[in-house]
Parts: C-alpha cells; sequence; structure tokens
C-alpha cells in the first residue's frame, strides 16, 4: 500500500514508511485486529476520525454472493445476490426472506444482479433500484416497493457496456438526491476516456433515469477515466470518494469531482501528471482489490475482496490533504470482503463477504453479513 502525493503532502516513500510503523505498531498492541453506490455519512457514529472496529458478529448466513444491501426505514435491510437475481430482506434478527427477483439478471463471470438503492422518497414513494446485468447489457431498474414485495421492473437506463469482467455495478443516491452509479470498461480500456460512452465512468441521474441540467457533458457522465468503480460515498460535507480496481497494479480511492479525469487507460495512480487526477490512495491489488464503500466515525471503510480485509481510511477533512494513513482490519479472518454500510443512527457497520463468487473458498455459513461494532 501506499498513499498518493497531493499537495503539501509528506512525498510518497516517506509516508509510506510511516504507514508502515504505524501498522507494526498496531500488530504488536492488537494481534486479532490489525494486520498487513449507496452513500452513508454515517450520522450515527462518531466523527473524531479515530474509532475503531470491535469483533464481528453474525447477522446472516448462508447467503449467494451478497453483493449489495441498503437499510430500510424501521430496521433491517434488502441486500441482493449476484448469482441468484434474488433480492432478499435481511432483518436485525437474522431472518432472510425473499422479497423480488429481478429476472433480466443474467450471472456469469463478474456480471448478474449488483448493486442496490432506495430511492430518495422512500417513506413516502417506496420504490427499489437495482443495477443488473442482462445477456446484452448493464442497466438500472427501479421496482415499486409495497406491502413487503417488489413490483415490476421499469427500466430507466439500459446499454451500458457490458462483459465477463469489469461491469462496475455500485449505486448510490448522493445528498443531492441524484442516483449515481459507477460503471466498469467492460475489458476495453479506451471506452473510460470516451465522454460518450458509459462504460468505465460515474454515471449521474435524476431518479427516473434523466440527464441532470447541470452534468458536465450535457449527458450522464460524471467523471470518466474509470476502470471499475465499486465503491461510492459522502463525506459530511457532500464530497464524493469513489472506489476501483487496478488492473495488475494501483487500485485506488479517488476524490470525485464532476468532469474530472482519473486517467485509465492512460495513467494509474498517483504519477502527478497534470492532465489526470491522482488517486488520494493507491493499493496494491494483493492488499485489496476494494469494492464497496461507507463513511463513519471520521473514516472511509472500504472492503477488500482479493485482499480479504476491511480497511480503514481516517479522513481529515482538507481538501489538499484529504486522507491520513490507512490501517487494515481481520486480514484473512473473514475472506473476500465486499460490501460495507454504516447502520442509520448507530455507531455500528454491516460489512458482507463475497467467498462464494467463485475467486474465493467458502466455509461453514458463507456468505455471510457481519455487524461490526464502532468504538
Amino acid at each position: 500500500m501506499r498513499l498518493a502525493p497531493q499537495r503539501n503532502r509528506t512525498p510518497g516513500p516517506l509516508r509510506a514508511a510511516a504507514a508502515l510503523g504505524v501498522l507494526a505498531l498496531l500488530a504488536a498492541c492488537a494481534p486479532d485486529d490489525a494486520s498487513d453506490s449507496e452513500p452513508t455519512t454515517g450520522d450515527g457514529a462518531s466523527q473524531e476520525g479515530d474509532a475503531a472496529p470491535g469483533s464481528p458478529s453474525d447477522v446472516a448466513t448462508d447467503l449467494a454472493v451478497p453483493w449489495d444491501f441498503e437499510f430500510l426505514p424501521g430496521g433491517g435491510a434488502l441486500a441482493t445476490e449476484r448469482d441468484s437475481a434474488r433480492i432478499v430482506r435481511v432483518d436485525p434478527e437474522g431472518e432472510v426472506s425473499e422479497v423480488g427477483t429481478v429476472d433480466a439478471a443474467a450471472p456469469g463471470g463478474e456480471g448478474g444482479l449488483l448493486g442496490l438503492a432506495l430511492g430518495p422518497d422512500f417513506e413516502s414513494d417506496p420504490h427499489v433500484y437495482a443495477y443488473a446485468t442482462t445477456d446484452t447489457d448493464n442497466r438500472i431498474v427501479r421496482m415499486p416497493f409495497e406491502d413487503g414485495e417488489l413490483g415490476e421492473p421499469e427500466v430507466i437506463i439500459e446499454g451500458i457496456p457490458s462483459s465477463v469482467a469489469h461491469d462496475g455495478g455500485r449505486i448510490a443516491f448522493g445528498p443531492d438526491d441524484m442516483l449515481y452509479v459507477g460503471t466498469g470498461d467492460a475489458q476495453q480500456g479506451d471506452r473510460a476516456q470516451d465522454t460518450d460512452s458509459l462504460a468505465g465512468k460515474i454515471l449521474r441521474l435524476t431518479p427516473d433515469g434523466g440527464v441532470p441540467d447541470d452534468n458536465p457533458f450535457g449527458n450522464e457522465v460524471y467523471s470518466y477515466g474509470h476502470r471499475n468503480v465499486q465503491g461510492l460515498a459522502w463525506d459530511s460535507d457532500g464530497q464524493l470518494f469513489g472506489v476501483e480496481f487496478g488492473a495488475d497494479a494501483d487500485d485506488e480511492v479517488n476524490v470525485i469531482e464532476p468532469g474530472g479525469n482519473y486517467g485509465w487507460p492512460e495513467v494509474t495512480g498517483a504519477p502527478g501528471n497534470e492532465d489526470y487526477r491522482d488517486a488520494a490512495v493507491v493499493w496494491q491489488p494483493a492488499e485489496a482489490s476494494p469494492s464497496g464503500a461507507a463513511i463513519a466515525g471520521g473514516s472511509l471503510w472500504v472492503a477488500a475482496l482479493r485482499g480479504e480485509r476491511l480497511w480503514q481510511v481516517p479522513l481529515t477533512g482538507d481538501a489538499d490533504d484529504p486522507v491520513g494513513d490507512p490501517v487494515d482490519h481481520w486480514a484473512g479472518e473473514y475472506g473476500r470482503l465486499r460490501h460495507v454500510e454504516a447502520v442509520p443512527d448507530s455507531d455500528e457497520l454491516w460489512v458482507s463477504t463475497s467467498n462464494r463468487d467463485g475467486r474465493g473458498q467458502p466455509g461453514s455459513g458463507d456468505d455471510r453479513i457481519l455487524s461490526v461494532p464502532l468504538q
């Protein structure tokens, strides 16, 4: 892991050395913790920036590759299962029940039923949004949610390029009540630099799938030059952070600005090229392959697949130097981690595993959603 250079930031090698020193100290003091979409600001958690995760406990087990989940008013959550195309309800006691399916989803490779979001006026106008890979594309559907069941899907955007890999899939409503969408390059990197393509982007849509008047390119594209975006989270100031996979190097956390070019496939990481925006954090895939993200307790929390750990990235609130030294938790203890969310009005995270996705080694009870107290 290395931190990306920022203005007024200590040079990269010194920051990396400092980070390793911090991790070594944590390993000595806390052997059980420290080693090697849908947005949340974590309003229920403390905001000092030094919150630490406590011991995880199971909320639900034996799920079929849970990809995303969103908390319901009144408690519990809805979750997508990538490979079954089901949307299930998970109540706080761990009971799991199916509320509907997205029949157009065609699971295969990294695709299937992916991102999930609740409409911005869910309590008065309950609609659920889902991102699905079909036989021909990636698309977003909207479904009414009545009497605990999902109604007929309505397509609000289609034609997002798809492939067996790099399908993106995270969706989340921002503080502006617009729908943000992380897409992948569908294994054709040049699409990421084409602002007329929906691939390799963060998109911004109205709740009915339209183009907001203030989008930077007059279409759905909000930022570009991305390889495979699977994490979206906003801080309390409304700043969007995007998390994406690198290729054989340079997984990234980016500070997202409208119209920003984040470099893929021309550059990766934080090379200091003035034509592109540097990443705020750069990891190598063996320690990350980052997926879902959430903000709580003054930190950005990032679930890592290949890295099999939960990353904690302290947020400084400084626009020129937005992040502190990342610290990782539970390396190798729970396998591949897919998503993390902050429980509303609570000092708690939920974290999901992805050990049944064809790349993990599932154990008894996988896949599971874990409850993690913040201390």
